[in-house]
């Protein structure tokens, strides 16, 4: 069984949005929310500055906290570890908003349910293409597949480089993990 993994690698990265943009694109994401951001976090004194862009969006985890408090079961795991909301069984009752310690959901103006980062699953995963954002990131800075596969380029990333899942303590377990920016700041 496929179990899809997405990886972020903030050295990589340069910040330029195209992945969400073309999340906006993909999954007409209303104005004034988003499904995906990169955030700029700037640390040290000039002239040892360093700048990480970091991912904010769902992290697909296996113990999902917004699916364990949905009243309704709009909010369900699919086989391959994918979290979604069937919009037609949300009330926006706005627990899975509260549950979720990523805060990666988001109340959509039109339609008033909740909405979420899928990995692109009904438009693009489902057809057999990567999620949009992958496929505009200049850089190759998110590698995404099937982490089951051992020949995916996902897993041999993992198994090369060290991975850090957001917030590990919590035993959530994020199919989204990220590589840690170590460019900057090390001035001798």
């Amino acid at each position: 069984m496929k179990k899809y993994v997405m990886v972020h690698d903030e050295n990589l990265c340069i910040g330029c949005q195209g992945c969400s943009v073309a999340c906006r694109n993909e999954n007409n994401v209303p104005d004034g929310v988003y499904r995906l951001q990169v955030h700029m976090k700037m640390s040290g004194t000039f002239p040892r500055l360093k700048t990480d862009f970091i991912r904010q969006s769902c992290v697909m985890c296996e113990e999902s906290p917004c699916v364990t408090v949905c009243p309704t079961g709009a909010s369900f795991k699919t086989d391959n570890g994918i979290t979604l909301v069937d919009e037609r069984l949300c009330v926006s009752c706005k627990y899975c908003l509260l549950a979720c310690p990523y805060d990666a959901r988001f109340v959509d103006p039109i339609t008033k349910a909740i909405g979420k980062c899928t990995f692109c699953f009904q438009n693009r995963l489902s057809a057999g293409k990567e999620p949009a954002c992958v496929t505009v990131c200049p850089t190759d800075a998110l590698v995404f597949g099937d982490v089951n596969d051992e020949n995916s380029e996902v897993s041999k990333l993992i198994a090369k480089k060290n991975v850090e899942y957001p917030k590990a303590h919590l035993n959530t377990k994020p199919s989204l993990g990220f590589i840690k920016n170590t460019k900057g700041g090390r001035y001798e």
